[in-house]
């Protein structure tokens, strides 16, 4: 019976290469998606008012970035999302470790988070704009609130996972607790954080779409109730083509930092 060859046996020179044919067959189908879909818009079997064309679309991206319509924007719904993101973070990692390090703090910390963690964070939008108005605050509030949850459950976990080994070590070592916390809790607890920053990433960016309906003079979300009301498809998948981006953005930049951070990790260096 064949044997397929192991990692070993195959030469160093092929992994490149290897590594070549598999990119371009992930692209292979998004690259026929488009070609089709700018057959059908040629075609006219897709009307312009119903999808534009993605060379329209192409072309109406360029005319805003030339023009400057498109970086403004956008660097409002980036400050909304990192403002709610960065508070999210906080209080997230802040009630995570007052509940992961203490059994008093979790009874009484734990029971109240995971209630809000049932309620739908979008659902308290009709509230949040009673409560602050339609201003600023209930959008950045309403990231703050969404991203909270999966840096507190992760971080959480993380730390309630700990190896007990590692902290008996640490304790015959003559650590105090608060060099225990520092120096093996916090950095046994990182990947399992980072994997929260993660989720969190992507949960302001599908807030913030929400978030930018209330009444935004401002931002990506104001220049799509601009195009739905002209019926402007283009500038309309030009705006979510920007969500999507600042999406991976963010998700590329927190594998960059888990990276650098856990290089301890033998996964991480690929052994």
């Amino acid at each position: 019976m064949a044997t397929l060859p192991s990692a070993a046996a195959i030469p160093a020179s092929a992994a490149p290469r290897r590594r070549f044919a598999f990119t371009r067959q992930r692209w292979a189908s998004p690259i026929a998606g488009l070609l089709l879909w700018e057959a059908g818009s040629r075609l006219g079997l897709i009307p312009p008012n119903v999808l534009a064309a993605p060379s329209s679309v192409a072309e109406t991206m360029a005319g805003m970035i030339v023009s400057g319509e498109l970086p403004y924007n956008l660097l409002v719904s980036l400050g909304r999302a990192l403002a709610g993101l960065a508070i999210g973070l906080i209080l997230g990692v802040a009630l995570a470790l007052a509940a992961g390090l203490s059994r008093a703090a979790e009874a009484a910390i734990d029971p109240l988070v995971q209630i809000k963690r049932t309620i739908p964070t979008l659902a308290l939008t009709p509230l949040f704009i009673i409560w602050f108005g339609i201003g600023e605050q209930p959008k950045i509030l309403l990231i703050a609130l969404a991203t909270l949850f999966p840096v507190y459950l992760n971080l959480f976990n993380g730390i309630r996972g700990v190896d007990v080994r590692l902290i008996e070590a640490a304790r015959t070592l003559g650590l105090s607790r608060g060099e225990i916390v520092t120096h093996v809790v916090l950095p046994a607890a990182l990947p399992a954080l980072l994997v929260g920053l993660r989720y969190a990433l992507g949960v302001a960016v599908l807030v913030l779409v929400v978030a930018e309906q209330i009444n935004a003079t401002a931002g990506l979300g104001a220049l799509i109730n601009r195009a739905r009301d002209f019926m402007q498809t283009d500038v309309i998948v030009v705006c979510v083509i920007v969500y999507a981006l600042l999406g991976l953005a963010g998700d590329a930049l927190v594998r960059r930092i888990e990276t650098r951070a856990l290089v301890w990790r033998p996964t991480i260096l690929g052994h």
